[in-house]
């Protein structure tokens, strides 16, 4: 999880608290990156664009919006939902009113991803990740937020560099006590099971390794068929299939950042000529190492 939040690179901003009284709604527009919100006073219901069903949110309970799709925070008895520029381009001191306030309240920020990679998380985690009040890590996520709000509030020297780590613990949190709520899928999921963890990080950390499937089931603990058939259940991908994807974004990322050529960052992956690499590249990524670090030339 380190190495991919780290390829992420996740920033934060801050937006408004929403303090609201009364019956309401409010109809929020797409968004870029996760919205990640907790509320302090109340509760209301959260409906995400394509979802079948909304989820009721109470006082304490933290959450994430991942698929930046347009979305509706309401009450029981809402009337016809405002928009969320209505009140959020009115903001004092940082807290949007609504109907006066005082019986709802509200405080939420955003992830934004540098980078291409982004689809690594969103695609593993469904639209909307609820972290109820009765778990106790989420008195850590409120605190963080609240922490963050402030930081960005104050100006204070080095509030930046606070704002990112704070962000970094809020979403490590949230996706911590996700993975222990119940069978997961995608690599998220292979992190809930050890003996998969166990393979995934010998992966990462030298991914330029010629891995065997006998090698990365001994590490697992498990036979090379019952390791090759669960890493593909949990993982949806075969563990050689998604070493050679690691190695694509890992390289993606050098491309993007560095200078090196493209034949030293193919062999850090694990290619010994630039001709392997690059169609091995193109295959994963749809286009050449050179057509990548050109997208990202200023």
């Amino acid at each position: 999880m380190s190495d991919v939040l780290s390829l992420l690179r996740p920033r934060t901003a801050i937006s408004a608290g929403l303090d609201a009284g009364g019956e309401w709604a409010i109809r929020f527009p797409a968004h870029n990156g996760i919205k990640f919100n907790t509320v302090l006073r109340g509760a209301c219901w959260v409906r995400v664009d394509g979802e079948p069903e909304p989820i009721r949110i109470e006082a304490g309970d933290c959450f994430l919006l991942t698929r930046g799709r347009p979305f509706l925070f309401a009450t029981e008895d809402a009337p016809p939902p405002i928009d969320s520029a209505t009140i959020y381009d009115h903001a004092a001191d940082g807290i949007a009113t609504c109907n006066g306030g005082g019986d709802f309240f509200l405080i939420g920020g955003r992830f934004a991803f540098e980078g291409d990679h982004a689809g690594l998380l969103f695609d593993a985690l469904p639209p909307i990740v609820h972290i109820r009040d009765a778990s106790s890590q989420a008195a850590v996520l409120r605190w963080s937020l609240e922490q963050l709000a402030l930081e960005l509030k104050q100006r204070s020297p080095g509030g930046a560099l606070m704002a990112d780590h704070l962000a970094q613990i809020m979403l490590l949190q949230v996706l911590r006590l996700w993975l222990t709520s119940g069978e997961k899928s995608g690599w998220l999921g292979a992190l809930a099971d050890q003996r998969l963890t166990r393979a995934l990080g010998a992966m990462h950390a030298a991914p330029q390794r010629r891995w065997t499937l006998a090698e990365l089931a001994a590490l697992a603990g498990m036979s090379r068929t019952t390791f090759a058939e669960r890493f593909r259940n949990v993982v949806g991908q075969t563990p050689l299939d998604y070493l050679a994807n690691w190695r694509m974004r890992l390289a993606a990322d050098r491309l993007q950042r560095s200078g090196d050529s493209v034949a030293t960052i193919g062999f850090s992956v694990g290619y010994e000529s630039e001709a392997a690499f690059s169609t091995a590249f193109r295959r994963v990524m749809g286009r050449t190492p050179m057509q990548h670090r050109r997208l990202f030339v200023a």
